[in-house]
Parts: C-alpha cells; structure tokens; sequence
C-alpha cells in the first residue's frame, strides 16, 4: 500500500477558515460520494493547519522561510483491491480535481506519492 500526500495552499481569494470550512465539508463529502468509483482509495485523512503561536514557533525552531500550507491529504491507495470500472474511475478523478481547482492554489501546492515506514 501506498500513499499519496497533498500539501495544499489554498486559493488566494479565500481566508484559512473558508479554505478549511470547505474543504473539510463540501469536498470531504465528494471525497466520500466518489469512494466506490475509486475503490484503491481505502483511507483519507485530512489535517488542517493550526496557524498562530503553536505553529510560528515551531516553524521558528525549525529556521523554516516558506509559509506553511493550509493543510495535508492523505489517501492510502490499495491497488490489491478490487478493479474499477475505468470510465467510472476516470470520471470521478476528474470531478475531484474539478472541485480541488476552486479552492486549492495548484501552483503553489504539491503531491507526492510515499511509503510509510513506522517508527514507533
């Protein structure tokens, strides 16, 4: 299993907390609507940035420069399960990045596909 990991700046025109409203209602709700079309996706996990003093300092600590995301998705893809319709599959990827495309800054956001290695 795999995962794929999106760190998403929002869209200019939207505050962190419309970025995060929307993103954790509206689209975590197409998320879910599209699950069965998309069937190697078995788990998606949103984690929200906490902006303020917790994470200024940790990024100070750290002598980070770049502003942090809004936020990280995560979705573990099974490619042993089961097969999906490829239309369907297609047709559902793409409403997804349709939606994404509102509220996300795709230039200044990034995707990358990892493995997991537990530590403790």
């Amino acid at each position: 299993m795999v995962k794929l990991v999106f760190c998403c700046r929002r869209r200019a025109e939207l505050s962190a907390e419309q970025f995060q409203t929307y993103w954790r209602d509206s689209h975590a709700n197409l998320v879910r609507s599209v699950r069965d079309e998309i069937p190697a996706m078995s788990r998606y996990v949103q984690s929200h940035t906490i902006l303020g003093p917790l994470t200024d300092q940790a990024r100070a600590s750290r002598g980070t420069g770049e502003p942090p995301y809004d936020g990280i998705a995560e979705i573990w893809l099974d490619f042993d399960a089961p097969a999906a319709a490829p239309d369907a599959m297609a047709e559902a990827m793409q409403r997804l990045l349709h939606d994404e495309l509102t509220f996300v800054d795709m230039a200044r956001s990034s995707v990358f596909v990892t493995e997991e290695h537990h530590i403790f």
